[in-house]
């Protein structure tokens, strides 16, 4: 097989309270900060609603790369409560990077952003998500990122 399987799953643009960033400070990891996303939406053929809240709790270790875990509680449009979960990274180089954690927007050419997603869910009509093995890329925006994300398989 030369190429992946995948199929669009949604898009998931969030808004993230950039002004309210928790910085833990240094740590074993690298440097620790939390965002608090505040909202946002979904929306796929087979997935979508609106985003309820979460946080993103970041790692800026020292070889430059930023780390990102966030978490997130969604809602789709047909009132079934969905929890996400997604890890990944943030590339760039280390002039664009340093722009970037200064509050700068880099071009989509200068950077790359991929993450692992989970969902789980309770409601029947969205248990497959509990078996979906989900990539995604993203994109910054000033509100927050915006990922396109893809079912494997």
């Amino acid at each position: 097989m030369s190429t992946l399987p995948h199929r669009p799953l949604t898009t998931l643009t969030l808004t993230v309270a950039f002004d309210q960033l928790v910085t833990v400070g240094k740590t074993p990891a690298g440097r620790r900060r939390i965002a608090t996303v505040t909202g946002g939406r979904f929306e796929g053929e087979r997935l979508s609603g609106t985003v309820l809240g979460g946080h993103d709790w970041v790692i800026d270790r020292p070889d430059g790369v930023m780390v990102i875990d966030v978490r997130l509680t969604l809602k789709t449009h047909d009132g079934a409560t969905v929890y996400l979960t997604y890890q990944g990274r943030f590339l760039a180089e280390a002039e664009a990077m340093t722009r970037f954690q200064r509050g700068g927007q880099l071009a989509p050419e200068e950077y790359s952003l991929a993450i692992t997603a989970r969902f789980e869910c309770g409601a029947p009509a969205y248990g497959w998500l509990n078996d979906a093995v989900v990539v995604g890329v993203g994109e910054q925006t000033p509100a927050g990122p915006v990922y396109r994300l893809f079912e494997v398989g």
